[in-house]
Formats: C-alpha cells, structure tokens, sequence
C-alpha cells in the first residue's frame, strides 16, 4: 500500500467519524474527559465502524500501512481520532512487533486520556507480550519494564496492565509482576492512584 493509499484511509476514517459525530456527544465528551483533547463527538461504535468500514475499503494492510495510519490519526489531539488509531493497532495486533512499542510509547506519553493508556496497554501491548517468543519476547519485556521505573505515571500504569491479558487468560508470569510493581515502588513519588489502581486490578485477577 503507498502512502497516497494510507492518506486515503486516513482522510476516509477522519471524514467518516466527523460525519457521524454530533456536538452534544461531543460536550458530553468534554464533560467526561476534560479540555486536554478535542472532540468530533462520535460513538465508540462509530470509531469502531469507521475503521472496520477502512480496512474493506484498503485492503490487505501490512504492518508498515497499519503503524503509518495509526500514527497519522494520533497525531492530531482528537479523541475519536486517536480511539481509532487503538482500535486499528488492535484489529491489527497479529501484525505488530516488538519493535513498535517504541511507537507506543510515545502514543501512551501524549494520550492524555487514562481511557486511551488502558485500551494500549491491555489490548496492544498485553497482546504483543502474550504472542511474541524468544529474543523478541525478551525485548518486548525489557521496554515494558523500563516503563515501570520512569517518572511518568501513565507509563507505569501501562506497565502494570500489561499484564492483565496473561492473569485473565490464566498463564500471568508472578516473577514479572512481582519485578514491575518492585520497579514502581522504587520510582519516587510512585504511589499515585491511577497506578495503584492498576496493580489492583491486576490483583484481582490472580497476581500475586
């Protein structure tokens, strides 16, 4: 796919979620999550179908089509828009490897939205880690892991619930949870809720 065809996608799902937002959903938006993104005013399901409705429309999408699309949809501070870019790269997930959470990295540092940071580190992320073997598991686990040590609470959060698709799928790793949330303990200032929240969550299903 050229980029002209991924320009297309991306104009194709921008167009398709502006026409069916509405400005009251978008003030309930705003309401709902604050001033730090804008809003079309579109629903979950809108987002879901416009970019279900793309992938018929560009078939045949490879991991280069997918990163390329989903970074130009991030890039502009739009919610919908960047919600479609988590539901492509989840759709897509089979496709990702691990060298694109550096990518994801820096979508979760600029998300804003603990909504947008938990969609990424559970559907994508936990995903990636739950696929991927050998080296490449081994590199995926060592990015995931740096995110539990930085200053930035978005990312430890994204680093705890990572784990969640193994504790649910019922093959959690203990001896790396038990590394993450040492790893956050050791951060300064590293007991805020939403990460705290994380590791609850996590708990309950079946971390130690």
């Amino acid at each position: 796919m050229s980029a002209e065809r991924v320009a297309e996608a991306l104009d194709f799902i921008d167009e398709s979620l502006q026409y069916e937002s509405t400005w009251e959903r978008a003030e309930d938006h705003e309401r709902r999550f604050g001033t730090e993104l804008e809003y079309y005013g579109a629903s979950v399901g809108a987002v879901r179908g416009s970019v279900r409705n793309a992938g018929r429309r560009y078939p045949a999408l490879d991991h280069d089509d997918v990163t390329a699309l989903a970074s130009a949809l991030w890039s502009t501070p739009v919610y919908e828009r960047r919600l479609a870019a988590v539901v492509l790269l989840q759709s897509a997930s089979g496709l990702l490897r691990h060298s694109d959470l550096t990518r994801i990295e820096g979508f979760i540092r600029s998300a804003a939205l603990r909504d947008l940071v938990d969609a990424l580190a559970v559907d994508v992320v936990g995903s990636l880690l739950q696929r991927l073997a050998g080296q490449d598991a081994a590199r995926a686990s060592a990015v995931v892991a740096r995110w539990a040590g930085t200053d930035e609470p978005l990312l430890r959060r994204a680093a705890v619930l990572a784990h969640l698709p193994a504790y649910r799928s019922g093959n959690g790793d203990d001896d790396a949870f038990r590394r993450t949330v040492r790893s956050i303990s050791g951060v300064q200032r590293s007991r805020v809720p939403e990460v705290e929240e994380a590791i609850a969550l996590v708990r309950s299903s079946g971390a130690p």
